[in-house]
């Protein structure tokens, strides 16, 4: 499958959204919910604006991840960029989507503006359980730092946060 990445844009929030939604419960057996108001359209659009409103000031690069139709398959970025040029990692890959390889193809791909944009370490974090995240980053030349002392319930389950980190001037895959 081809994909490709696409900043982020003001038009994006509705079919942003969507697939958000459409993905909600999903992406909550990986990662702590979101909570209900952030599904909220009115709530979603005024932090989608926040999102652009941070990008435009450079202190984080949101894209979405694209099929040959213009549908969104995904997300990735990164945020809290600071003077130092190092940021926090997070991306998400819709249900469908999964087990095709698209999130190592993604974080490949943005792995290559991340060097564009001159950003000079990326911190990333995943949980304990989610081994196919865990996979990518590694695949992408992330390297383990850390796994926390203390775990979290998530859906059942006691989890811990793993922590891998990537510097600009490594060899990307």
């Amino acid at each position: 499958m081809n994909i490709r990445l696409s900043r982020l844009k003001d038009s994006d929030a509705e079919a942003l959204l969507v697939f958000e939604a459409e993905n909600r419960y999903f992406f909550e057996t990986m990662v702590p919910s979101r909570g209900d108001a952030y599904y909220m359209s009115e709530n979603f659009q005024t932090r989608h604006k926040q999102l652009l409103k941070e990008q435009s000031l450079g202190i984080s690069h949101f894209y979405l991840i694209k099929d040959n139709h213009d549908s969104i398959l995904g997300r990735i970025n990164v945020v809290d960029l600071n003077k130092q040029r190092r940021g926090e990692l997070g991306y998400r890959i819709g249900k469908m989507y999964t087990g095709k390889g698209l999130a190592t193809k993604s974080l490949q791909l943005f792995m290559k503006e991340v060097i564009k944009l001159d950003i000079r370490k990326i911190h990333a974090k995943t949980t304990s359980n989610n081994f196919p995240s865990q996979r990518v980053l590694q695949k992408n030349g992330f390297h383990y730092e850390k796994t926390d002392t203390n775990s979290f319930n998530m859906n059942g389950e006691e989890v811990k946060f793993v922590y891998y980190s990537w510097e600009n001037g490594r060899e990307l895959v």
